[in-house]
């Protein structure tokens, strides 16, 4: 349920909605806006006579139930849209943010030389994995807190906020240390403990959609992280497993379009794992913009060749700059602009 409050309540008309949620053991969450507020009402059991309850309240315009099963990530709650401030970046409200470093933190000199590269290339934001989910046990699984604090160093040079996995919820304090943005993977995205901890860190969180995942169960999980009162929170579309195998992933732009209008949440595309093959990364990248997309994270690395996981999905740095000029291009010709 969503109370809409008129434009002229006082803050003694809102207390006094909140107050009264309270005593049904329901929390509000306030949205608002130019024109109005919004109270998001949360809680496990709304009772029935409640929505008449509030109708007589005071400053209230309406009572309306939300019948979608994610309250505070519906656009039915928070009609405008979230921008997600990291620093001086901004994410959403117009402009496409591109964030783009390997998959995985190597070394200092493969860091930081694929920042410089990313960063003349116009990217905003540095990618690097210190902690990999991987299939196989025997795979490289990342530096740890080494890779931290070599991303760190990358960002004290090249001025680009980072964003990296953090994969259990003990890691989240360590994380969030070094990090500007905290990355939910594909594989806990309902790992819930998680969630809630990295709600809890202060930090924006971008949450990758599952590998089997239903669009519901992803904002659900949004739902999660929101709930612990972080309203910073970047959906990622990263691709679902389907029957086809003759790409790593099937790229759900749908997804992307949809997520658009259902929720007020800044969406970025990450075709990248979305494809699992280098050459088909700038097209979906480009249809990602098109579709809506706030944005996309894309894997560079200065050898695909010699990396160390994902390289047969990793941009060269010729390639990268190549759809830096593209992407600027497509966002322009949908009225937005690249950052």
């Amino acid at each position: 349920m969503i109370v809409v409050m008129r434009k002229n309540a006082t803050e003694e008309n809102i207390d006094a909605v909140i107050k009264r949620l309270a005593e049904y053991g329901l929390k509000g969450h306030l949205s608002a806006g130019e024109e109005r507020i919004i109270i998001g009402v949360v809680g496990a059991a709304i009772p029935p006579t409640l929505r008449g309850e509030l109708d007589y309240f005071e400053g209230v315009q309406q009572a309306v139930p939300i019948s979608r099963p994610y309250k505070l990530a519906s656009r039915e709650f928070h009609p405008y849209d979230t921008v997600v401030k990291v620093g001086e970046l901004e994410i959403g409200g117009g402009r496409c943010v591109v964030m783009a470093g390997p998959c995985a933190v190597e070394s200092e000199e493969q860091i930081m030389t694929t920042a410089r590269i990313v960063r003349e290339a116009g990217a905003s934001m540095l990618r690097g994995g210190a902690f990999k989910p991987r299939s196989s046990p025997y795979t490289f699984r990342g530096l740890g807190e080494q890779g931290l604090k070599l991303l760190a160093q990358a960002r004290d040079e090249t001025g680009l906020p980072i964003i990296t996995e953090v994969m259990t919820p003990t890691d989240v304090e360590l994380v969030a240390r070094y990090a500007d943005v905290l990355q939910i993977g594909a594989r806990n995205m309902q790992n819930y403990q998680l969630l809630e901890e990295a709600g809890r860190s202060g930090r924006p969180v971008m949450l990758k959609r599952g590998l089997s995942a239903t669009f519901e169960e992803w904002l659900l999980s949004a739902e999660y992280i929101i709930a612990q009162g972080n309203p910073d929170v970047i959906l990622c579309e990263r691709g679902i497993r389907t029957f086809e195998t003759a790409t790593r992933n099937t790229m759900d732009i749908n997804a992307v379009a949809l997520a658009k209008r259902r929720t007020h949440l800044p969406v970025i595309i990450d075709p990248s794992h979305g494809t699992g093959k280098w050459y088909l990364v700038p097209p979906l990248a480009l249809a990602g913009i098109a579709a809506g997309a706030d944005g996309a994270i894309i894997e560079v690395h200065p050898d695909p060749d010699r990396a160390k996981s994902d390289g047969s999905q990793s941009l060269t740095p010729e390639n990268f700059a190549v759809l830096m000029s593209q992407l600027a291009a497509v966002a322009q010709a949908v009225g937005r602009l690249v950052a």
